[in-house]
């Protein structure tokens, strides 16, 4: 098990950007994936972005594709949500999330760590 601890949530106008980290206690295989899911109240924990350690892929919900950007700092061992142009809908609790699977998991299930959480609340 990877132990992670999200940080950067908080309240933003819409429009705004908020950057977002999720330090891991220690990065597992280069080709493994680790990223970002949310859930807002009411509803299902949906994928956001995923990336691998190495960096050589990452894939995006469609809701955030040219919006959000996932990026590592593999010496840190920490991973970065960079979320511009937020809409009120962007409002969740964002969670880091780490998988032993090979590929891009998007669903919950195939990760088997998770960070405690980070508020992202959007204004109107």
């Amino acid at each position: 098990q990877v132990q992670l601890v999200e940080s950067g949530g908080g309240l933003v106008q819409a429009g705004g950007s908020l950057r977002l980290s999720c330090v891991a206690s220690r990065r597992t295989f280069s080709n493994l994936p680790i990223g970002w899911f949310r859930q807002a109240p009411g509803k299902e924990r949906e994928f956001v972005a995923a990336t691998t350690w190495s960096g050589g892929t990452t894939y995006y919900a469609d809701s955030v594709k040219g919006r959000f950007t996932i990026s590592r700092d593999i010496a840190k061992n920490t991973v970065y949500l960079q979320m511009n142009s937020l809409k009120p809908e962007d409002t969740a609790i964002y969670y880091c999330a780490a998988s032993l699977r090979s590929g891009i998991p998007i669903v919950p299930y195939q990760y088997d760590s998770w960070g405690q959480g980070t508020q992202v609340t959007v204004s109107s």
